[in-house]
């Protein structure tokens, strides 16, 4: 795994997390569960380009570990999109499985930038 592909990774997931809350129905319940996912969804990649620009191996493992917790949040409003019945499960487990991968791999990258 290089900086490069958790970079592309995690913008097209943004990309993604964007065009699915454009699609939740328009209720005060789903605004608020969107603006939650939009707001995490797409401050991971925003979290790793500042990695990516770190001035010091401990300011890119801290920005990689608020990318991954990131995640985590991001995961959780994505199912709990899903669990609510605003979109169908069809259409999340997609995004939910991406997300599953973009935790793994940035839990990777900050357990190797702590050796």
């Amino acid at each position: 795994m290089n900086e490069n592909e958790i970079q592309c990774r995690s913008y097209e997931f943004a990309i993604r997390v964007i065009k699915l809350v454009s699609g939740l129905p328009q209720t005060q319940i789903s605004k608020v569960l969107g603006g939650q996912i939009l707001r995490s969804g797409t401050s991971v990649g925003a979290n790793v380009e500042e990695a990516i620009g770190a001035y010091s191996k401990n300011d890119f493992t801290n920005k990689m570990n608020i990318a991954q917790k990131e995640a985590r949040e991001s995961n959780y409003w994505l199912r709990l999109i899903r669990d609510s019945g605003f979109l169908n499960k069809e259409r999340m487990e997609p995004i939910i499985q991406e997300s599953e991968e973009i935790i793994k791999i940035l839990t990777s990258i900050v357990k190797t930038s702590k050796q």
